[in-house]
């Protein structure tokens, strides 16, 4: 074994009789490389675009939601909510107002949901943070204001700096007279203070406005349509949350910030491993010039494998030390291709290379990446495992070769 690997290494660095079979040996070495570098990158920006996903929505949304099973809204006396307040973790709860409402700017209408919240939600869920424009405040004195996603300030076109306040309607409940359709809706109007983005699906149609102003609207005196939970940074989240569900029952369901957004989180991990095999395969291709290259080192070192068996060596050493050479041509191309990945990553960490279009508008300057230790042990193994089986084949028909 010692020997064959000895015998492959030298080859590998050795200059072959034929110019052509050391330029198809590099280019093998430089096509796994590529492939490499390319799974490292691409792997790193979906997990950038993950973290960064998953930070911006943990502005938004909280770190526990509570909702009930059956109808759209629950008091805090059907279950015992108290001593879920006070479950080891816990440092914040907050109660919440949430429903569908048409919204009217102007000349201009809109499908949203207010978000009614307590009028310090600011220091619960660091909303501030996220803010586009304006200030976070939904109080300031008597006056009530809103502070919107920009998806729904783009639809109505409001502006922070215009007068104009936004008008909701809400059908009222239990309203039977259908001659006067004026009064089946209830009507208010708000004032905008700020304007903050998220994500795309919730900057469209979420507003967040004090808890009383939706209570009235929405005819939901003393019930809430959720109870949220902020938890101690060193909480255990699935031990708070099977503790709630012990606590309320089955008529409450306990969501964590994933299960809140489970389809979005699945849809990012699916396409993150999509491009990984997608880019697998194109590895896969791109290791046939590792199988030609192995070939024909094979045949340029014939006249080298008939000394070798005239001194005594079987064809099971002469087969590992061409399947040694294929294995050091990819190790080598992974080990060039990962050092050049991590040296991408952190150069777009570290120098932003390639920024985002609209000159600080957005809330990142530059391509958000983020390496993982598991994607690169993973690139490095299939990577390996690709180059087993590249070499494995043309190895395995030697004797044919050699004829």
């Amino acid at each position: 074994m010692k020997l064959a690997f000895y015998i492959a290494r030298r080859y590998l660095i050795s200059k072959k009789s034929a110019n052509i079979v050391n330029l198809i040996s590099a280019i093998s070495m430089v096509g796994v490389a590529v492939g490499t570098t390319a799974l490292i990158v691409v792997l790193s920006a979906f997990n950038g675009i993950d973290s960064f996903i998953g930070g911006m929505l943990s502005n938004f949304d909280p770190d526990i939601k509570i909702t009930a099973v059956k109808g759209k809204s629950f008091t805090l006396e059907d279950a015992d909510f108290e001593s879920v307040k006070h479950l080891e973790g816990v440092i914040d709860y907050a109660e919440v107002v949430e429903e569908n409402a048409l919204l009217r700017y102007e000349d201009r209408q809109k499908y949203a949901v207010v978000k009614g919240v307590p009028n310090d939600y600011v220091n619960f869920s660091g909303l501030d943070s996220i803010l586009l424009e304006g200030d976070f405040f939904l109080k300031k004195g008597s006056q009530s204001y809103a502070v919107i996603g920009e998806g729904v300030r783009h639809d109505l076109s409001i502006g922070l700096s215009f007068i104009s306040p936004i008008h909701v309607y809400v059908p009222r409940k239990d309203f039977k007279n259908l001659i006067n359709l004026e009064q089946a809706l209830n009507h208010d109007y708000i004032f905008t203070a700020g304007v903050f983005s998220v994500e795309q699906e919730i900057d469209s149609k979420y507003i967040l406005v004090p808890i009383d102003f939706a209570r009235s609207i929405f005819e939901m005196e003393g019930r809430i349509s959720s109870f949220e939970l902020k938890l101690d940074n060193q909480a255990d989240i699935d031990r708070v949350k099977s503790a709630s569900k012990q606590i309320l029952g089955d008529d409450f369901v306990v969501q964590d910030r994933f299960e809140q957004h489970e389809f979005l989180y699945r849809v990012m991990q699916s396409e993150k491993w999509s491009s990984f095999l997608i880019l697998s395969f194109i590895l896969v291709i791109a290791s046939f010039n590792l199988l030609g290259s192995l070939t024909m080192i094979i045949i340029d070192k014939k006249n080298d494998i008939k000394i070798l068996e005239s001194m005594g060596a079987n064809r099971k050493l002469i087969r590992q030390i061409f399947l040694f050479e294929g294995w050091l041509v990819s190790f080598s191309g992974a080990i060039l291709g990962m050092l050049l990945g991590i040296a991408l990553v952190w150069a777009q960490t570290k120098f932003e290379l390639l920024k985002l279009p609209g000159n600080g508008s957005f809330a990142l300057s530059a391509y958000p990446v983020s390496l993982q230790f598991f994607d690169v042990l993973a690139t490095f193994l299939i990577v390996l495992s690709i180059g087993f089986f590249a070499a494995w084949y043309p190895v395995k028909n030697l004797s044919s070769r050699l004829d």
